[in-house]
């Protein structure tokens, strides 16, 4: 039974798809229909699920549009979807990127972090070179201009 059900599926797989991985920005072109009319939409995100196996096979993409996150699931095999194109390569710690639902702004889109969590003795640290650095630039703005060199 199961060889007969691949059997049937097998000619409606695609030849030529390039699966995403999670983590990975696309751009999808989607086949839509409007009356008469056909064209072309294109919804670009970060992958943030892959599910299904086969026919059922669809990715779940995520972008911020105006400022409110949009996900829209994908059957990767549906004769609706044109092509999914990889633009960026991710590199994700989990399989599913649920936790970017909750982030905002320019941070909802990154998949990977490159700094580390920051203590607050660092971040106290930090601030008190920031004031040292802002006392010296209000210093040399106050001293005389005979004292600079001229160059």
């Amino acid at each position: 039974m199961e060889a007969l059900i691949k059997k049937a599926e097998a000619q409606f797989l695609k030849e030529e798809v390039s699966l995403p991985r999670v983590g990975d920005t696309v751009k999808v072109r989607i086949r839509i229909k409007e009356g008469e009319k056909e064209r072309i939409q294109f919804f670009e995100g970060v992958v943030i699920a892959l599910k299904g196996v086969g026919i059922n096979k669809s990715i779940k993409v995520r972008k911020i549009s105006h400022g409110v996150g949009v996900e829209k699931t994908v059957p990767v095999h549906s004769p609706a979807i044109v092509s999914v194109e990889i633009l960026r390569k991710g590199r994700p710690r989990r399989a599913k990127l649920y936790y970017l639902r909750g982030r905002k702004g320019k941070l909802a889109l990154k998949v990977r972090q490159d700094r580390k969590n920051i203590s607050p003795k660092s971040k106290a640290k930090k601030s008190n070179q920031q004031e040292k650095r802002t006392e010296q630039k209000s210093a040399d703005k106050q001293k005389p201009a005979e004292d600079k060199p001229s160059g």
